[in-house]
């Protein structure tokens, strides 16, 4: 069944991830990879699939209206996987504005050439039509000792970047509410895995502890995420795209349960065996540094609902993940230098600047 589904954010890093899975998993697609290359924008990501037939990437930035509807109207797609986000919590705190201008602006752009593509005159959207909005279980908050965040959870974001994507979720509701745009939203837990842009905590600290520098834990380390494999979150969305509920909404997790500190311990006990070093030798790196603002306590999702209703289900401990995660890190030692040397911003203009 031929579809064209624009997914945005495509070069970072859940987007690659998801772009490579719908390309190779569905040949009769045409996938359109649309970013803007920011920072975290690494077209390194997807080498593998740059020549795919069912492959086309286009420079565009959401917040450029002309540029998303030329898009839109080049391509018409019929399915829109929306990934494109500021996404880093202490950036969020030092320039909220950049924050509020991609993900809540340049997500309404997105609706509206969404909605000028779909409901010309009038007329309802076709059965095949989805806007798919990917957010964050931080819209939810923070939780004590117990507990998990559900569908219906109320709202509570605590730092600029979860009020920024807490605003972009209920702009996608507003938009299936009032224009009956067909839209589905999924919350995720945080990610790791391969391709991660070496500022979050786990691709930072493998960086740190295979050059012996130091690990930077915020205050006490005894604030607890959820962790959720990026390949496994790439196989949820395929499944909500396919078989999800327009106007619905799904929390996605890896029931995976970790307090920071042991978090950091685990990986350092993998890197030394992997490594070959001394046990307990890369836990000397750990350093305890000053809290952040704003820092939520433990976030746990509860994905009873799409393993239920969908029959989705996460394929790995995060023991086996972490050490996936891991091996990849020490196998593309190149990659990681092109991304902490700046060197892979490079990359667009050597590959797409002459074609």
């Amino acid at each position: 069944m031929q579809r064209t589904i624009i997914i945005t954010g495509g070069a970072g890093f859940i987007g690659s991830h998801v772009v490579r899975l719908f390309v190779k998993k569905y040949p009769g697609y045409r996938i359109v990879n649309l970013d803007a290359l920011t920072y975290a924008g690494n077209l390194e990501n997807l080498a593998d699939v740059e020549n795919a037939p069912n492959y086309i990437f286009e420079k565009a930035n959401i917040l450029n209206v002309g540029e998303i509807d030329k898009v839109f109207n080049d391509y018409h797609p019929d399915g829109i996987i929306h990934l494109a986000a500021e996404s880093h919590v202490d950036r969020s705190i030092l320039s909220p504005l950049d924050f509020v201008y991609t993900n809540v602006i340049g997500t309404v752009n997105l609706l509206n050439a969404a909605k000028k593509i779909w409901l010309t005159n009038n007329q309802e959207a076709g059965s095949r039509n989805l806007f798919y909005h990917v957010s964050t279980d931080e819209v939810y908050g923070a939780l004590g000792q117990t507990g998990f965040f559900a569908e219906e959870t109320p709202y509570s974001p605590n730092s600029p970047y979860s009020a920024s994507k807490a605003s972009s979720d209920h702009f996608v509701r507003a938009y299936g509410e009032t224009y009956h745009l067909p839209v589905i939203t999924t919350h995720c837990s945080n990610n790791y895995g391969p391709n991660h842009f070496p500022e979050k905590l786990i691709p930072l600290f493998i960086n740190n502890v295979i050059h012996k520098k130091p690990l930077p834990v915020y205050g006490d380390g005894l604030y607890t995420r959820d962790w959720l494999y990026v390949k496994d979150h790439a196989t949820a969305i395929d499944t909500v795209f396919h078989k999800g509920k327009i106007f619905d909404t799904y929390n996605i997790g890896g029931f995976n349960e970790w307090k920071n500190i042991d978090l950091v311990k685990l990986l350092c006990r993998l890197i030394d065996e992997k490594l070959g070093r001394q046990a307990g030798e890369s836990e000397k790196l750990i350093t305890y540094v000053k809290d952040r603002p704003g820092h939520d306590r433990r976030y746990a999702i509860d994905a009873t609902k799409i393993s239920k209703e969908l029959g989705w289900r996460p394929s790995v401990t995060f023991e086996e993940g972490l050490s996936e995660t891991i091996d990849w890190y020490l196998q593309n030692q190149e990659w990681l230098k092109h991304v902490t040397s700046g060197e892979y911003q490079k990359y667009y203009d050597l590959q797409y600047s002459k074609q």
